[in-house]
């Protein structure tokens, strides 16, 4: 097995197939369809508080950069053609050229970049582990709040204030625990 297609789910799973694939690409997406059911709305801001950023970063880290972008990719896809995946049982390309779509195509890239770096095993120590899920957040969130200021053409100080501001602890801690649990289950993995 090639450094770059070390996962930690063709770790545990080194022999799938294209069907067990297509299993964890389904699986993958009722999670994130799941997380984003978890949706507080934030007062003054079109973009609410939802589990799915944490979903992205776990589904790219532990699947890989190609399997979790599949994932991701299958996703928008589902959500595009109808089905109530995005927040709230949102759904349609409205959800994806209106003011969270960047936050949407954001999750994808991050998917591919965290993916990337766990195949280069750095979801295996803590300290690598942390800096990748930070970086797979912070490009969720540049995304996110470049489309949002564009979209609602309103000043940078209003679209920090309701895309990143009220999601700062939150993000903090779905930060610590993707970037600590990681490591934690390659402990009992190479055991």
């Amino acid at each position: 097995m090639s450094i770059s297609t070390i996962s930690l789910r063709s770790a545990i799973f080194p022999r799938s197939s294209a069907i067990t694939n297509v299993l964890f690409v389904g699986a993958g997406t009722l999670f994130l369809a799941g997380l984003a059911q978890i949706a507080l709305p934030i007062p003054g801001s079109p973009v609410p508080v939802t589990g799915q950023t944490l979903g992205v970063l776990l589904i790219g880290t532990s699947y890989g950069a190609t399997l979790g972008l599949s994932t991701l990719l299958t996703y928008l896809l589902v959500g595009l053609v109808g089905a109530p995946v995005f927040a709230d049982g949102g759904h349609g390309l409205s959800r994806l050229t209106g003011a969270t779509g960047g936050y949407l195509i954001g999750m994808l890239i991050a998917a591919l970049v965290v993916g990337a770096l766990a195949g280069r095993k750095w979801d295996q120590r803590v300290r690598t582990a942390l800096v990748a899920i930070l970086l797979g957040d912070a490009i969720i969130f540049s995304f996110g709040l470049f489309w949002l200021h564009t979209y609602t053409d309103k000043s940078w100080g209003w679209t920090l204030g309701a895309g990143l501001t009220p999601f700062i602890i939150g993000e903090a801690l779905k930060i610590a625990i993707a970037g600590t649990s990681l490591p934690l289950v390659w402990r009992f993995v190479h055991k």
